[in-house]
Order: C-alpha cells, then structure tokens, then sequence
C-alpha cells in the first residue's frame, strides 16, 4: 500500500527536502512509524506521547484526522496525507 504524505516546508529537512514522500501503513499512527524509519525525527515533529502535536494538523485526503479517528484513522492505498503546521497569529 503507498500512501503520500506532502510535507511542509519547516519538515523538509527530515525528508531531504523533499516536497512529498511515500510511505505505508494500515492508520496515520503506522504511516509516521514508518516514514519515521526512513526519515529519522520526523515523527517526533508531529505526534507525542499522546497523539498528534497541538500545533500540527494532518489531514487525510483534505479531511483532519482530528475529526476522524485522530493517529489510529485507517488510509487506503492511494491516500495522501498532509501534514501543516498550524498557524496562529493576529
């Protein structure tokens, strides 16, 4: 299963610079193990000890995990992922 995960620009550096990547797994929560595996830190950016970071969304095909099963939403081949810091300010 290949799943694409878009990345921002402030996490490029844990993917080479790389706009997007693959990556696999059957949740969000295995997907950031595994690009995590090949991409070291990333996944410390992104969740914590107890899900998903405060000021960072992922979205599953334009749709916030937040609103569906947060780390443990299921992905399907094809999916894309993005994740985006969010952003504050007034």
């Amino acid at each position: 299963m290949s799943i694409e995960v878009r990345i921002p620009t402030i996490l490029r550096t844990y993917t080479g610079g790389e706009k997007a990547v693959e990556g696999t797994g059957a949740t969000v929560g295995e997907l950031l193990a595994d690009l995590d595996s090949r991409h070291p830190g990333l996944a410390d950016r992104i969740v914590d000890e107890k899900g998903l970071r405060r000021f960072v969304n992922v979205y599953l095909n334009d749709e916030d995990v937040r609103f569906l099963d947060g780390i443990g939403t299921t992905l399907s081949d094809g999916d894309v992922v993005t994740v985006l810091p969010a952003v504050a300010g007034g």
